[in-house]
């Protein structure tokens, strides 16, 4: 079991920065690919990016490609999601998103099973 508490969202203006933050706990957290995915209002849940349990691999969305950056630190348990350059396009709730541990290899083919309860991004313009 993996536990996964997201922190970091907020209102920003177009243009700005916001850092996410993912905590997570369980046991198995180095093994598990890690994903930050988001939903606007009327829309449905988009991946948005990952990485592998090592690292090693990275997804990202054409959307958010050259202005988001994954990264993790698997001595705290942690995975952040630095948003620059952000739209009023970019305004959702992001999740942190975690698999069973299976140290897949290639980020971009994550299937999630452990969810965080999401953090409210707002982008005005």
């Amino acid at each position: 079991q993996v536990q996964l508490v997201e922190s970091g969202g907020g209102l920003v203006q177009a243009g700005g920065s916001l850092r996410l933050s993912c905590a997570a706990s369980g046991r198995s957290f180095s093994s598990c690919g890690m994903g930050w995915l988001r939903q606007a209002p009327g829309k449905e849940r988009e991946s948005i990016a990952a990485i592998s349990w090592n690292g090693g691999s990275t997804y990202y969305a054409e959307s958010v490609k050259g202005r988001f950056t994954i990264s993790r630190d698997n001595a705290k348990n942690t995975v952040t999601l630095q948003m620059n350059s952000l739209k009023p396009e970019d305004t959702a709730v992001y999740y942190c998103a975690a698999d069973r541990g299976y140290r897949a290899t290639y980020a971009a083919t994550l299937l999630y099973a452990y969810w965080g309860q999401g953090t409210q991004v707002n982008v005005s313009s």
